[in-house]
Order: structure tokens, then sequence, then C-alpha cells
């Protein structure tokens, strides 16, 4: 949202430049006094000439032009003075991103670019791109049968980020480990609510809408996950889910067996992983989100859709005042008043020479500036 300026409290961080105005001044009134002889000198020249038709005078020929560079002179001395004034800004919520994220054998499935797992990892580094990270929070929670929760609720970009760039390549659970062969997205979304929990508990209760956002390809579920999905409605956290995978699948990975045991994997374990769609689609139906599915919309178009709802959920937190910086505004009015004043101009010979003068104070400027 715009800030709304007042202008009457506009201040200036260095006026010791505005007595430069004099400049701009001096040349209006060189200007008037050369309009007002224009237009006598025109007066005379009809008095005294006889022409068989009438002749067409410009209102007042090129002058414009040197009107308009006096005002582009002005509006550049007051950028130079620095100007700034109290703005009042509507100031809105962010957003507590919690992201549950399977880690399951399934996980590894190659029936996408990588395998499940790469394919999720790449998604959350454009979601976490897309954040503001001004309010916006985001933490993470990895689940199997168990759930581990990796980032607590944090601004810190870096904190995130250092966790894809350790484990975009596989997940943290081990294939030996029979908790990694099943998925229980109720003790991923209960890690979640607890998470939720404990910063309110630390910080208090965050004036940010909160979302989970699930990442799974839906296989092998267990847990009451209805339940789980109770509980976060009756806080008020919508959960978004979003499917990896495809409805062709691929073949699950090698049951690993741990070292010094003898044992055979589950025979309950089947050997070819697909996408479950349907259960997916119900959970965020019941979680009150959406569902979306990776490779089938586009990442960004999820990323929007996700960031979108969470700010629209966000409250407003009230109007405050905060210093806008103006001078832009005035160098923006400097470029339009040039331009227009070169409209004006009819020979050839004046543009190329204006040109050069504009090109000599616009590196005059920067020098200043800079």
């Amino acid at each position: 949202m715009l800030p709304r300026i007042d202008f009457e409290q506009i201040s200036f961080g260095q006026p010791e430049w505005l007595w430069l105005l004099a400049l701009p001044a001096l040349l209006v009134v060189l200007w008037a006094w050369r309009f007002f002889q224009r237009r006598a000198d025109i007066r005379r020249l009809a008095a005294r000439r006889t022409m068989p038709i009438a002749e067409r005078f410009g209102l007042a020929g090129d002058l414009p032009f040197w009107l308009c560079l006096a005002a582009a002179i002005a509006c550049l001395v007051v950028a130079l003075a620095a100007p700034h004034g109290p703005a009042a800004v509507m100031r809105q919520g962010g957003i507590d991103l919690v992201i549950l994220l399977d880690g399951s054998a399934s996980m590894r499935v190659k029936d996408v670019s990588g395998d499940r797992w790469q394919r999720s990892t790449r998604f959350l580094r454009l979601l976490a791109d897309s954040m503001a990270w001004k309010n916006d929070r985001i933490s993470l929670t990895l689940f199997a049968r168990l759930a581990a929760p990796q980032v607590r609720l944090t601004t810190d970009p870096n904190t995130f980020f250092f966790f894809l760039d350790n484990l975009e390549k596989e997940p943290p659970f081990r294939l030996t480990e029979e908790t990694t062969w099943d998925t229980n997205i109720e003790k991923g979304i209960d890690w979640g609510i607890r998470m939720v929990e404990k910063d309110e508990e630390l910080h208090g209760r965050s004036s940010n809408a909160q979302l989970f956002v699930a990442i799974t390809d839906g296989e092998f579920w267990s847990g009451e996950v209805a339940e789980a999905l109770k509980r976060a409605i009756d806080r008020r956290i919508p959960v978004f889910v979003i499917g990896v995978g495809t409805l062709g699948g691929g073949r699950m990975p090698a049951f690993v067996v741990p070292e010094g045991e003898d044992s055979e994997p589950d025979p309950e374990i089947p050997l070819f992983s697909r996408l479950d769609r349907g259960a997916l689609q119900k959970i965020a139906l019941a979680g009150g989100g959406q569902y979306f599915e990776l490779d089938r919309e586009g990442d960004r178009q999820i990323v929007n859709a996700i960031v979108d709802t969470g700010k629209r959920l966000a409250p407003s937190l009230g109007v405050t005042e905060e210093a806008e910086e103006l001078y832009w505004r005035f160098l923006v009015a400097a470029a339009f008043f040039v331009g227009a004043g070169f409209i004006c101009l009819r020979e050839r010979s004046e543009l190329w020479i204006q040109l050069a003068g504009v090109t000599m104070a616009l590196t005059w400027l920067g020098t200043i500036l800079g």
C-alpha cells in the first residue's frame, strides 16, 4: 500500500542547497520579460507589414522549452536538498509458515526430476525466496512415522537456507530404520501445533497469519489424521497440501538391513509407490486449505497462491507514521519537464545543443550525489 504523505510538513535534510533556487527564479523572470517582448514585436510587425494572407505566429515560439528547463532546474535543486515528510503507512501483519515435509522412504522414488525429496526442496527454495522476511517467519518439521522439528519459527532466512543447502540431496531419515518406512502426518501436524504453542509461550501470541503447508506423496498413511486436522482448525490454522510424485509412480528404494542384524523387510511395504491424490485432496479439504500438485501446476503459481492467502488472512496492525524520502519524486518531475521542453524545440541543431547541456548537468548531479 502506498503511503499517504503530508506535503504541508515537508522538511529538508540538506537545506543549504535551496539557495540555488534563485537561479530558476531568475530564469523565470527573464523568460517573462522575453515573452512579453516577443508579443510586442509581433504586434509591431503585424501593424507595419501588409500581407495578402494573414500571418500566424506561435504564442511563445521556442520559449516554452526554457520555461520547462527552469522548472526542471528547480526540481533538481529541491531533490539535492533531500526533502522528506511524514507519511501515514498502514502496517500489515506477516505470515507464520509452518512447513511439514515428508521424509519417509517413498520420498526417494524417482518418478519426478531427481526424486520426490529433491523436487520438494527445490520448491521450498522458491517459496522461501518469495517471502518478505521482514515480518514473515518460517519453520520446518520433517515427518515419517515420527516427526523431527528442524527449524523453529524464525525471521532469519539463512537458518532455513542452511537446511536446504545441507539436506537437499536426501532426507535425514535412514533406510535402515523401520520408522522411515511409514508416514504419519498426524505427528507432523502435531509438532507444527507444538511449535506454534512454544513460540507463543516464549514471545506471546503472534500477530501474523498462521499456515501449515504439508508436502508429501500421500503413501502409507497412519495415525489419526482427522484428529490432528481438528486441532489445527480449532486454532484457525489452515492446512495446505502439496502433492509430489506421479500417478504412474515409481519403484521404492531397496530396504537396507542394519549392520549386524539379520532381518527382512516388512512384507506389507509395497515395492511400488504412487501419488495418492485422492487422500491428499481430502486432507486439504478437511484442513480448510487447498490442494496443489508439483509439476501439474507451476511452482510460482502455487507459491503466489499460498503467500497471497497468508497476506489476506494477516490482520491490519494500524497506521504508523514514517519518514518518506521525496527526492525521487522531484527527479521524476525534472525528467518530465525536460522531455516536455524538447517537444517544443523546432530546430534540430538546438535539440542537440540542449541534449549536450542536459548530459553535462546530469553528470554534474551524479558527481554531487555520489
